[in-house]
């Protein structure tokens, strides 16, 4: 895939990402948008170093779609408790 191909598989891996995990970001739609496009790239490149899962040249890959979500959402995660709102 190209970097163009990354950069759709990110922006709708963080949707998907912003749907199993709603509430409010502190980065507002722009955030969790750039959230989507890195988690991509690190949730495939973790894929293919780490768990042995070349990195598709298809982007309707199934590994691909589930690597770029789950680096979507611990990004997100990661984004919340380093830079979310105290509820003081």
């Amino acid at each position: 895939m190209g970097i163009i191909s990354w950069i759709v598989l990110g922006l709708l891996a963080g949707v998907v990402a912003k749907v199993l995990l709603p509430g409010r970001d502190p980065g507002g739609f722009i955030g969790t948008t750039v959230i989507g496009i890195a988690g991509a790239f690190i949730g495939g490149w973790l894929s293919a170093r780490y768990f042995d899962r070349p990195i598709a040249t298809d982007i309707y890959d199934g590994a691909t779609w589930a690597a770029a979500i789950g680096g979507s959402l611990v990004l997100l995660v990661a984004y919340r408790i380093l830079f979310g709102h105290s509820r003081r």
